[in-house]
């Protein structure tokens, strides 16, 4: 029984460094099986609402390249349960995460969700793909038709895994603080409106006691001879 994503990512030298330290026995010991070589409805809803993710190449002199990806929601596609895909937006034209690709397809992806800090990890063998190659896909590929649209990059599953949330800090985008304010802002609308209409009765509750409402012209008139005399 395997551990799919473990599996890729507890090389020989790790599996040392874990020996080294004394929790080899944590995974030595593993009994259950855990695959996740295939995206189910959780994963794919997750990919889908995700704004951004982290992408790490490694170059073929050995050194690991982690480029931030940002788009809309749903800007990576789940195009089924082993495959992703999306498209490549021009940029800074360094082209290093392309160049990287170009000698080693392989690919880890982190997702975050800061808020409920949750945190998928994706291993994945990455394909780059013409626009004009697959009209299928690139019709299925948000952004794809865009003008600053270059390629589109598929991946595919290798394995992925959750992770726990320690450590993750929560942090809010300003359209979650707007939508989580939002009957905070309600309540304080109301009541600046109930203050408004409670100072009103009140002006209007005291002039009527004290007799000084609206004076005419004639009430003028007769303050400006007592004023006088």
């Amino acid at each position: 029984m395997g551990y799919g994503f473990l599996d890729i990512a507890m090389t020989p030298a790790v599996r040392a460094a874990q020996d080294r330290l004394g929790v080899a026995h944590l995974w030595q010991d593993f009994k259950g099986h855990r695959a996740f070589d295939r995206f189910t409805d959780q994963e794919a809803a997750f990919i889908t609402s995700r704004d951004s993710f982290y992408m790490a190449t490694t170059s073929e002199t050995g050194w690991p390249y982690v480029q931030h990806r940002g788009g809309p929601q749903g800007f990576l596609t789940v195009l089924d349960d082993r495959s992703l895909a999306f498209a490549d937006q021009r940029g800074n034209r360094q082209y290093i995460s392309v160049g990287n690709l170009s000698t080693n397809d392989k690919v880890s992806l982190f997702l975050m969700d800061y808020p409920r800090r949750a945190r998928l990890k994706i291993y994945a063998l990455a394909e780059i793909v013409a626009l004009d190659a697959d009209p299928a896909l690139t019709a299925r590929v948000p952004g794809a038709t865009a003008p600053k649209a270059e390629r589109i990059i598929r991946l595919h599953l290798e394995a992925f895994d959750w992770n726990c949330p320690q450590y993750i800090t929560p942090r809010f985008t300003e359209a979650e603080l707007t939508e989580a304010l939002r009957p905070v802002r309600d309540r304080i609308a109301e009541l600046e409106a109930e203050n408004a209409a409670l100072r009103a009765a009140l002006q209007t509750q005291g002039g009527a006691e004290r007799g000084d409402g609206v004076l005419s012209p004639g009430d003028d008139a007769m303050r400006d001879e007592e004023w006088r005399r």
